[in-house]
């Protein structure tokens, strides 16, 4: 028999509470470039290995495909993000950051590193790396 257990003996629950208020956190430091969250995580990734098709991107964003494709667009208007034909299939475009997306790419970075300091303060060197694998290692586990 199954026990109704509280909500906060769920992991899904303590990992959706705690990545909404990492991200309210990291939301705060990012309002004063006027940059969400999201769009930083879609600078760093181009700036690990620029020249990514939007598939790609929206797997590694964690965004759904039409969020990316708005957000895609007004990084294009802002001069931080362009498209360009992939050269092997015509048929796709591919995303690639601009010199202006690097420099706001390492201005949100600098704030992001800043908060991870605080999280690792707080919690610990050795707690925090056992964190992150763990969190790999549920990751793999629970892919698809």
């Amino acid at each position: 028999m199954t026990r109704n257990r509280p909500i906060n003996e769920h992991i899904a629950y303590l990992l959706a509470q705690a990545t909404r208020q990492v991200h309210q956190k990291l939301d705060e430091e990012f309002r004063s470039e006027g940059v969400p969250v999201e769009q930083w995580r879609i600078l760093k990734l181009l700036v690990e290995k620029n020249g990514r098709p939007m598939s790609d991107l929206t797997q590694a964003a964690l965004l759904n495909h039409p969020t990316l494709t708005k957000m895609i667009d007004r990084m294009v208007s802002d001069a931080l993000v362009y498209r360009r034909p992939d050269p092997k299939d015509g048929r796709k475009v591919l995303i690639f950051i601009s010199e202006r997306g690097r420099a706001l790419n390492d201005r949100l970075s600098r704030l992001a590193n800043l908060r991870q300091a605080e999280i690792i303060e707080g919690y610990g060197d050795r707690e925090t790396e056992e964190l992150k694998r763990l969190l790999s290692e549920l990751i793999n586990h629970t892919a698809p």
